[in-house]
């Protein structure tokens, strides 16, 4: 009788922690399904990517791909790399020492600074458009890389502040206090001690600016037209009066997505660590 007892409260468990992860797995498959269909789309012709009820059955050509390519994808590539790369570099090197002033050595009114970053955040991006583009305008900077590297700076600096200051809480001030009396300095206290601990959080907070600054539309859409268009302004290319091009842009938008997938699946190890860093106490 304890024995049949015993089994079945291990058999409950363990069918509880199945049904959960079906139901997870299965919720993962439903929000990964309209990914799936991209890419999959990618590889039809325009006539199967349009058809109602869809076409599952189908020969896969790399038409679409080769399309893209011949309509000049390069140049669209390595403008949103470099705005990205250059402005998520930024972001870090502004970011962390504002992090510090607001965290390890707090600066008078830090909770009023806090409330600032963060409050440029709240006004919509079609409200300062107007003003942007006048000074781009007057300062000849109109479709230029350098241009929307800054603005992308500006848009992801007050979230990258907010979270290198919740990792930097989590550096240990006895660590710090005892590396002063050895007679570190700041710099020397930055370089070898803050660094090396933040550094999953830095890593986490740089793939997200990255994100953001790569998926970004309409300060590229205004404030660029040719020379510094990026891969999200090429999107666009295949939303004409003629119709959507649907089967191309899924090509397009599976070449676009590469980038950020790669960056996350290589920085996955300090994504998970950096975006876990305070939880557990």
């Amino acid at each position: 009788m304890d024995a049949t007892r015993v089994r079945r409260r291990r058999v409950g468990p363990s069918l509880k922690s199945a049904g959960i992860a079906v139901l997870a797995w299965a919720a993962a498959l439903v929000f990964f399904f309209p990914v799936l269909w991209m890419f999959v789309s990618g590889f039809k012709q325009e006539a199967q990517a349009a058809t109602d009820p869809p076409t599952f059955l189908f020969q896969p050509t790399l038409d679409q791909f080769e399309a893209i390519l011949g309509r000049d994808f390069t140049p669209f590539l390595l403008n949103s790399l470099m705005a990205s790369v250059g402005s998520t570099l930024l972001v870090i090197v502004l970011a962390t020492p504002a992090a510090y002033a607001l965290s390890l050595a707090p600066i008078p009114k830090w909770k009023d600074s806090l409330f600032f970053f963060i409050s440029t955040r709240f006004m919509p991006p079609a409200a300062i458009i107007l003003p942007l583009y006048i000074i781009a305008n007057n300062a000849n900077v109109l479709d230029n890389i350098t241009m929307l590297s800054l603005v992308y700076t500006a848009m992801n600096l007050p979230i990258a502040v907010w979270m290198i200051r919740s990792f930097l809480l989590e550096v240990p001030t006895a660590v710090l206090e005892a590396a002063k009396v050895d007679g570190a300095g700041f710099l020397t206290e930055l370089r070898k001690i803050i660094l090396p601990m933040i550094a999953p959080g830095l890593a986490a907070t740089a793939l997200i600016c990255f994100i953001f600054a790569w998926n970004e539309f309409f300060f590229a859409v205004s404030l660029t037209s040719t020379r510094a268009a990026t891969v999200p302004v090429f999107l666009t290319g295949f939303i004409t009066s003629e119709g959507l091009f649907l089967a191309r842009l899924s090509a397009a938008a599976t070449m676009a997505a590469l980038p950020v997938i790669l960056a996350g699946w290589i920085a996955q190890k300090w994504l998970v660590r950096g975006l876990t860093m305070g939880a557990v106490k």
